[in-house]
């Protein structure tokens, strides 16, 4: 009996889920526990997993449908079932194809008479007028309908007309000038007038659908337009992740007090370090050392010293944690993610680093657990690896603040009376104004500089 293959179980408050990807297609072997499909909720990629080795029979659910935790999604057959029908059909093959080979024998041996030679003589000619039909056909599809009632109205050929539209297709403005150029009377509604909507060949008709699809319009002359102007259009619907961050964005906008306070930090200091012991920290953690690992560091020291910044607010009641669990956002193709450093405040510079490569390759693979996502108290989010020079972040609810990091650019900047150049980089909170005041916010801010200025002071914890 065929095995059934189901949704996984989704994470608390996900109640349904996107089937986006099929990995594997009927008739294809798969392995017990290999991955055959993937489930996307609102806020993760699940898994499908084959449930025991054999052979995927059949497809229940297409991509793109919802599906619900348990449902049954296709059905996996016996192996060594699928292999006996495969070898039989692989035996019975050469058979099939002997005796067409020999039922062709007596025909080629026939064809020495007359009557079949001149049939065969005859053959070349039907076929060079199929292909020729066919090639008026394809001619057709190419044409727009406008265009190709215009064409039809005043008995053109089409391949007489020099297209001037994207890779040769012919416009509406051709077909007009050619018909000037012909001296030939210009009546470009007599097209319309002679067929009516109600006689549209199936050609017109995927011409029609083409134009819906890529530019929402059912408008024939707007789809010809679109085509001539060059302006595409493609309507694709919201991933459910994407779909998820773009409420969670609205939610956060209109249920706190959003406020953005900058400064700018010197990443000399910083860098100079780093320069100097990157290459013996890769070679004792088989890691290498970024920037992220400082400002964690820096983050949890003003955290520390500022603790309603990690704070959230429930209703009336402000709450208060005693631990500094950090969200670092990962961009990935299906959107923006915050897997969560737990306890960064016991975590060292190579735990940190480690953490966030693991974090980002398994973000990219769509294999982030619940648990990984849920419960930072505080994000920090680097722009500047896509060349961001200054921002406004949206904190991720229910935090009440976000670190942004920005591009480092050398800048003149004023030191101890001079003008030097140095690598500066923009740095940005905001915070939830409820219950952040903004003295608060801004020595917090201050706080992050003068731990990234001075690295020795994470190093001494002081």
């Amino acid at each position: 009996m065929p095995a059934e293959v189901k949704a996984p179980p989704f994470p608390e408050s996900v109640e349904e889920g996107t089937l986006s990807t099929w990995h594997k297609q009927p008739g294809d072997t798969v392995k017990r526990d290999e991955k055959v499909a993937d489930v996307e909720t609102d806020k993760i990629v699940l898994e499908v997993t084959a449930p025991q080795a054999g052979v995927l029979k059949d497809i229940a659910v297409e991509e793109g449908a919802t599906v619900a935790a348990g449902q049954v999604l296709a059905h996996i057959a016996d192996g060594e079932g699928q292999a006996d029908t495969k070898k039989t059909d692989t035996t019975e093959s050469p058979p099939t194809k002997t005796e067409s080979t020999e039922k062709d024998k007596p025909e080629e041996t026939a064809s020495s008479d007359e009557e079949p030679a001149a049939t065969e003589e005859e053959q070349p000619t039907d076929q060079a007028d199929d292909k020729a039909e066919q090639s008026d056909k394809s001619a057709d599809v190419v044409l727009s309908p406008a265009v190709r009632r215009l064409v039809k109205a005043h008995d053109l050929d089409p391949s007489a007309i020099k297209g001037s539209g994207r890779g040769g297709r012919i416009t509406k403005s051709d077909v007009l000038a050619h018909l000037e150029q012909s001296g030939q009377p210009v009546d470009d509604d007599a097209g319309e007038q002679q067929e009516a909507p109600e006689t549209k060949s199936s050609a017109d008709a995927d011409d029609e659908v083409e134009a819906v699809s890529e530019s929402g319009q059912v408008s024939e002359d707007d789809a010809d337009a679109a085509a001539e102007d060059g302006r595409p259009e493609k309507r694709v619907p919201l991933s459910r992740i994407r779909a998820r961050i773009a409420e969670r964005l609205v939610e956060a906008q209109q249920n706190a007090a959003l406020l953005t306070t900058f400064n700018e930090v010197d990443m000399k200091p910083i860098m100079n370090l780093r320069a100097r012991y990157k290459d013996d920290f890769e070679k004792t953690y088989g890691v290498k050392l970024g920037f992220m690992s400082f400002f964690v560091k820096a983050s949890v020291a003003a955290l520390k010293k500022y603790p309603v910044v990690n704070a959230t607010l429930d209703g009336t009641d402000l709450v208060y944690h005693g631990y500094y669990d950090i969200g670092v956002a990962v961009s990935t193709d299906r959107g923006l993610v915050v897997p969560v450093l737990r306890n960064a405040d016991q975590l060292t510079f190579a735990e940190i680093e480690e953490a966030i490569v693991e974090y980002a390759g398994r973000a990219r693979e769509g294999q982030l657990s619940m648990d990984d996502l849920t419960g930072g108290t505080f994000t920090i989010t680097n722009g500047g690896i896509f060349g961001s020079l200054c921002s406004t972040p949206i904190i991720n609810p229910p935090q009440s603040g976000i670190l942004g990091m920005h591009k480092i650019q050398e800048r003149p900047v004023a030191v101890d009376g001079q003008v030097v150049i140095r690598p500066m980089m923009y740095t940005a909170l905001t915070y939830d104004h409820r219950l952040i005041d903004g003295r608060e916010a801004v020595q917090f801010l201050v706080e992050i500089k003068n731990v990234l200025e001075d690295p020795a002071k994470v190093l001494l914890d002081v």
